[in-house]
């Protein structure tokens, strides 16, 4: 369920639903070429309460400019407390590989950025050609997982219609993603363990620790390392699956591989959604269990939601609270 189901962590702070990463969305801004739209899913439990978000946590976007899964750019967000049903944001940019591994290094480009609870309008942070939202959203997801689980016998429901997440979303200059029109971006929560911020979720491409990694063990020490090491230990791991789906030995490695390391590729000259990058209305489930399957298992009939905005922020209004 991409990442809905991910994020066993470390601690008790990181099994807490506001440090979960649910998706990760990478796309060209509609209408101007220049500028890249970033968005983060967090919390699908999100409805429950004002404080969704952890204000001792930093979630950033990781941008890798050289192909070598190592992030070279870092977009950190951080939170205030929630205090008198208020809170904001700031926005850190971190660049170089010195600073991009630094939680506590980077610029300041936005301070006190208002969060949006509930149904009101979003409340938009501008300065310069960055702007950031944050608050409760419409999740864009779309998936039928009961019918999953039963063998993909769809039901035709979608599951996530009237789900609400907490959403970070960011637009930046092309300029702020590196030199290189071609970078690969993931994202990832820091969470606070033993006096100290360590990575307690992750995700990339949509629904890959879902569905590849099996036990509660692969999915940890996944959700604790950086994408640079994930062909050492999951090379093998993805093989198996491709290959108990079907797929000879020869292709199920060649897929595993196209898989690994786990980030978005991205292409800022392309409006082209996922692969390249992706964007609200990919149909990525249907997408990946086409390629796990090798066009065995029918689509699952549902269509992108229909509450998405035209405009920044882009997600739809919440559904309320839960």
């Amino acid at each position: 369920m991409a990442h809905h189901v991910s994020g066993l962590g470390i601690s008790p702070t990181s099994m807490d639903p506001r440090s979960h990463l649910t998706d990760l969305f990478v796309f060209q801004k509609p209408g101007d070429a220049s500028k890249t739209v970033l968005v983060i899913d967090i919390n699908p439990t999100s409805p429950i309460t004002d404080d969704a978000v952890d204000h001792e946590s930093v979630y950033e976007f990781g941008v890798d400019t050289d192909a070598d899964a190592v992030t070279d750019i870092a977009f950190r967000v951080r939170f205030s407390p929630v205090r008198e049903n208020a809170q904001t944001a700031s926005l850190q940019l971190a660049t170089g590989r010195g600073a991009a591994a630094d939680p506590d290094a980077g610029e300041t480009v936005l301070r006190d950025a208002p969060v949006t609870f509930g149904p009101e309008e979003p409340r938009i942070a501008t300065a310069g050609d960055f702007r950031l939202f944050a608050g409760l959203r419409s999740d864009p997801f779309f998936a039928d997982p009961i019918g999953a689980e039963k063998e993909f016998q769809w039901t035709g429901t979608d599951f996530f219609a009237d789900k609400d997440i907490f959403g970070i979303v960011l637009e930046v200059p092309n300029s702020a993603l590196g030199p290189n029109p071609r970078v690969g971006v993931w994202a990832r929560v820091l969470v606070p363990h033993d006096g100290r911020l360590v990575q307690g979720d992750r995700v990339g491409r949509p629904a890959i620790d879902a569905t590849f990694n099996v036990d509660d063990e692969d999915k940890r020490v996944w959700n604790r390392q950086e994408p640079s090491h994930d062909r050492e230990g999951y090379l093998e791991k993805f093989t198996r699956v491709f290959e108990q789906a079907g797929h000879p030995r020869d292709r199920a490695t060649a897929l595993a591989q196209s898989l690994l390391p786990d980030l978005l590729t991205y292409d800022r000259t392309s409006a082209e959604g996922f692969p390249n990058g992706r964007s609200l209305t990919d149909d990525v489930i249907n997408m990946g269990i086409a390629q796990l399957s090798n066009g065995a298992v029918p689509h699952d009939g549902l269509r992108p939601h229909t509450d998405l905005l035209p405009d920044f922020p882009y997600l739809g209004k919440p559904h309320g609270r839960g």
